[in-house]
C-alpha cells in the first residue's frame, strides 16, 4: 500500500517536532555545556534563510524561515517512519 506524499510529510514533520522536544528535555538533566552529551543531544544545525525586513514607509515586512535540526530530531523522524512503515 503506497502513502501519499501528503502523510509522509506530516510524518516526518511530528517525528522530527517530537525529536527536537525530547533533545531540548534531555538538555535539561545536562548541566555541562562543554560535555559531548550535551553538544549531541542539545546543539543544533540551523540551516534556513536570514531574518530579511523591508520597510515601505507604510508597511514593514519581514521574511525568514529557519529549522532546528539536532540528533533526537532526526531519530525522532526515523521512528516516525518506522511507525508509518507498519501503520496501514
Amino acid at each position: 500500500m503506497r502513502k501519499s506524499l501528503g502523510t509522509i510529510s506530516l510524518t516526518l514533520f511530528i517525528g522530527f517536532l517530537i525529536g527536537a522536544i525530547l533533545g531540548q528535555v534531555i538538555g535539561l538533566f545536562i548541566t555541562d555545556q562543554t560535555s559531548v552529551a550535551y553538544k549531541l543531544f542539545v546543539k543544533s544545525v540551523d540551516p534556513g534563510l536570514p531574518q530579511m525586513t523591508w520597510n515601505l514607509v507604510v508597511v514593514e515586512i519581514t521574511f525568514g524561515i529557519q529549522f532546528k535540526f539536532n540528533f533526537m530530531s532526526v531519530v525522532g523522524a526515523f521512528i516516525a517512519t518506522q511507525f508509518m512503515r507498519w501503520y496501514r
